[in-house]
């Protein structure tokens, strides 16, 4: 099994919204905001080439929506989906499964494109099985008032009319390799993919902890529809993590690939940080 990080561009949102009720005064000391209260993100994706299989899990924020969409989030950055990929040695037809942690626009966006000739929808990695939890399907298309504007539908339904879309099993289970942890704070029953390499756990963070900085308990974003579950859950996770010697891989985080924690006299803390190859 190996694993590369996908890079797929950067974006901007705002910094009391990515932090919740930590004061500003805080959190931007660990992440700088511009003068329009804006942090820059990460959309860190994760390829894992597992025998004959290829699996990807998340997808950026994609490259169909209108400018005026992609002009409230300043997308910057050099890198992209397609260009990730191509420089680990592939094509999106070479994918075999892309795992979906949740549908919220900045994680599964370029699982579908635009075909430039019919004006239509359709899926960008045509040979492959996609993935994600039945019930937060059916939120997705079914989203309460706070979410809606998240949940796109030619991000969602053009997988379904695909005949690609299949849903994990109660075990949470992909592969021997590839399992799930859900969260159920941020959004309705989210999968954070858990991997195994050797004798090493790469947990995929999603929008449990998107970032280093949202490792300690309180640190709860805005956009998270349960925030008191989102405690719960970190925490919980947290302790399991230091246990275990879990490797943290972070979606969002704009220069911390990765993190390990462990147990201080002051409580679960981060203990290494550094890129996903100084774990691996």
């Amino acid at each position: 099994m190996n694993l590369n990080v996908i890079h797929t561009g950067n974006f901007k949102l705002d910094g009391g919204a990515m932090f919740g009720v930590v004061p500003k005064v805080i959190w931007q000391k660990l992440n700088p905001a511009d003068d329009n209260n804006l942090c820059n993100w990460a959309m860190r994706c994760l390829l894992i080439e597992d025998q004959n299989r290829l699996f990807l899990i998340d997808t950026g924020i994609g490259d169909k929506q209108s400018e005026k969409f992609y002009s409230y989030y300043y997308l910057n950055g050099s890198q992209s989906l397609k260009s990730s990929l191509h420089a680990a040695g592939y094509d999106f037809k070479d994918v075999t499964d892309v795992i979906l942690t949740h549908l919220h626009f900045d994680h599964c966006g370029g699982a579908v494109k635009l075909n430039t000739t019919t004006q239509g929808f359709e899926t960008t990695f045509p040979n492959a099985t996609y993935w994600s939890h039945a019930d937060h399907w059916n939120h997705a298309l079914n989203p309460n008032p706070r979410e809606k504007p998240s949940f796109l539908t030619e991000n969602i339904l053009p997988i379904q009319q695909s005949g690609q879309l299949k849903f994990i099993g109660d075990d949470l289970r992909i592969t021997d390799t590839i399992s799930g942890i859900i969260a159920n704070g941020h959004t309705e029953k989210m999968i954070c993919p858990k991997v195994t390499i050797g004798d090493k756990t790469v947990v995929f963070m999603a929008d449990m902890i998107p970032s280093v900085a949202h490792v300690p308990v309180n640190y709860v974003m805005g956009y998270d529809i349960r925030p008191l579950e989102v405690m719960k859950e970190k925490e919980a996770f947290l302790h399991e993590a230091a246990d275990n010697n879990y490797i943290l891989f972070f979606e969002h985080d704009n220069s911390t690939e990765c993190a390990t924690v462990g147990r201080t006299e002051k409580g679960i803390r981060v203990i290494q940080t550094g890129n996903l190859t100084d774990f691996i």
